[in-house]
């Protein structure tokens, strides 16, 4: 039987989403942590950090930075891939949850932590 025989109604039909669905998870990939590790592994050397926590959750990825376990997070680097086009997927926030940098470049993102140590006299 071709395929022309068969009504339409019967033949097999493939929909295809207009828009790219979300992934169950929002995560960081190897190349964001990488960039976010050596960050932390540098202000733990300096002694400043000590702890830090990892949040995939379903509309944002978070990396939260901890001077002592039992507080609440300094500063938490927030991927929101929903704002990509907005105002940035990635952004820098305090613990009271003042935005300290936001935009689409991880690396100039995270500048706003890596600021130089300031010689005070």
């Amino acid at each position: 039987m071709a395929e022309a025989d068969i009504p339409e109604t019967e033949r097999d039909t493939t929909v295809v989403p207009l828009h790219r669905a979300m992934p169950e998870r929002v995560s960081f990939d190897r190349h964001e942590l990488r960039l976010i590790l050596n960050l932390y592994g540098r202000k733990v050397a300096e002694g400043e950090w000590r702890d830090y926590a990892i949040d995939f959750l379903r509309e944002t990825a978070v990396f939260s930075i901890f001077r002592r376990s039992s507080e609440m997070p300094l500063y938490r680097v927030v991927k929101n891939p929903a704002l990509a086009r907005k105002q940035g997927a990635y952004s820098v926030t305090t613990t009271g949850g003042l935005i300290l940098k936001r935009g689409q470049d991880l690396a100039r993102v995270l500048q706003a932590l890596d600021k130089p140590v300031k010689l005070v006299r």
